[in-house]
């Protein structure tokens, strides 16, 4: 049988839950629970639409204009965002991993980035993903099995399905206090303020998001037992939760405005956990170093409300 464009496919399924695991960027390609869609799903014989889904490593959002500085030496990564001029989102999206354990209810997925120009370092990237009663939990765990001390970032890159209609018509509950704001024209980022400052996208207390646009990184987050989460509900009050732990300090939230593509224009609400903001490796703000056979996890969980 030929491959579908999404890349070899693995089928998860339990306790009320079913998910699409696609090889390319060990992409979360589907995820329903009681036949109800939690994330914006695409076909398996599709190129995955844009980054919809995929795990994002070594590094999560943009690397303004692909540069930056590490042990004293500059470095010119690819630019993959060349409308805006930076390096987005890693090197992994478009690579096939390959499979290391496979089970009804979780599936072990590996790939290494190699040393290029831009990234002179060797990392394995392991990602598991793994059903039980509390939903989806995806852990992407980095190993330097290079020589070289290495710059390292996480995340992933749902859309989440809040219910009927479209993100306009979403209640959201985002317990972050603080908001990186950026430039309008090329999303670079200006300084850390605080909600207060930006009603707009203070949703502290849920509320219905309306036609608000964002497309930022927030911190400051509050915490339960550790762990930060994200809701976001339909107007019966089900919905989507989305929760993570500490090594993610950071979450990109993003209404997925595409006006010239209108079946995914405001389709779903990204939620993004991450170990770094944007442009980490200029900043070196929570930026991850891993010293040659160093490791570094980070976790996070999709769950049905």
């Amino acid at each position: 049988m030929m491959t579908p464009r999404s890349g070899r496919p693995f089928s998860l399924s339990g306790h009320g839950y079913e998910a699409e695991i696609a090889a390319v960027g060990a992409t979360l390609r589907m995820l329903r629970h009681d036949h109800r869609n939690l994330v914006v799903p695409f076909d398996a014989d599709e190129v995955r639409p844009a980054y919809r889904g995929a795990t994002l490593a070594p590094w999560p959002n943009r690397v303004v204009d692909g540069r930056y500085r590490f042990a004293d030496v500059y470095h010119q990564l690819p630019l993959t965002e060349p409308e805006r001029g930076h390096a987005l989102h890693g090197l992994l999206a478009w690579s096939a991993y390959a499979d290391r354990i496979v089970e009804k209810d979780r599936v072990v997925l590996v790939a290494t980035i190699e040393p290029q120009t831009g990234y002179p370092f060797r990392i394995e990237v392991e990602v598991e993903y793994r059903l039980d009663a509390d939903g989806l939990t995806q852990t992407v765990t980095a190993r330097n099995t290079g020589a070289d001390a290495a710059p390292w970032g996480t995340g992933p890159h749902p859309y989440l399905v809040g219910g009927e209609g479209r993100v306009d018509d979403w209640t959201l509950s985002l317990p972050a206090s603080e908001v990186l704001t950026v430039t309008e024209d090329r999303l670079i980022p200006t300084g850390l303020e605080a909600v207060d400052r930006h009603p707009e996208w203070d949703f502290r207390m849920p509320r219905q998001i309306v036609d608000v646009f964002i497309d930022h990184a927030f911190t400051a987050l509050a915490r339960e037992n550790g762990r930060a989460e994200v809701r976001v509900t339909g107007a019966d009050g089900s919905g989507v939760a989305m929760s993570w732990d500490e090594s993610c300090p950071w979450v990109q939230i993003h209404t997925a405005d595409n006006p010239a593509l209108p079946d995914a224009h405001r389709a779903g609400l990204a939620v993004e956990p991450m170990t770094c903001p944007p442009d980490a490796f200029n900043s070196g703000t929570d930026l991850v170093i891993l010293a040659p056979g160093d490791e570094y996890t980070a976790t996070w969980r999709i769950s049905a409300i």
